[in-house]
């Protein structure tokens, strides 16, 4: 078996750094986050964290979009309205997260000058609810990345538009209606 040459990367650095994106940026917003004061308040240096991350929005991205499981689950229940209700509300938690809401309108701008930004973003949502949610809708009678991207569109252009308004459950229920009478065989 062999390792790779160096010290092993320090895992509580990680989540230091990351716990301190997360806080400065509903804090102060995309556009005033500084890696100099992430690295101040994880308690760590910049050199750490360009060592882990390539540029802020990498960082951004993966503060804002945990692949933590345990922060947004999609039950199956067989049903497609009841899994789709389920979908759109995960949906409305991964984007309306408090550090999410933060994090996507800086790192839309940044996907342009960075394709593989976009990239990581994308593998890391497609490895969460979204993907799960592309399981779920394999049988339904229209390709289930235009489901999800009806769905995850939605949702995004709500909350740009409601600016501090919350998505609620009328809110999920109609955006559910919508998307179902699209689906329904």
């Amino acid at each position: 078996m062999t390792t790779a040459p160096g010290r092993p990367r320090d895992r509580r650095i990680d989540r230091a750094v990351l716990a301190a994106t997360a806080e400065l940026l509903v804090e102060v917003g995309y556009a005033d986050l500084t890696i100099a004061a992430v690295a101040e308040r994880a308690r760590t240096t910049k050199p750490a964290i360009y060592r882990r991350w390539r540029s802020k929005a990498h960082l951004v991205h993966e503060a804002a979009f945990p692949t933590d499981a345990e922060r947004v689950q999609v039950p199956s229940t067989g049903a497609l309205d009841t899994d789709l209700r389920a979908m759109v509300r995960a949906c409305v938690d991964v984007f309306a997260h408090p550090v999410a809401r933060a994090a996507v309108p800086g790192l839309i701008a940044e996907f342009a000058a960075d394709p593989t930004l976009h990239a990581a973003l994308v593998e890391r949502l497609a490895d969460g609810p979204l993907g799960t949610a592309r399981e779920r809708l394999a049988g339904a009678p229209v390709d289930p990345g235009s489901v999800i991207e009806a769905m995850a569109g939605t949702t995004l252009l709500a909350l740009l538009f409601r600016g501090d308004g919350e998505l609620d459950d009328d809110w999920i229920d109609t955006t559910t209606t919508l998307l179902l009478k699209g689906i329904a065989p």
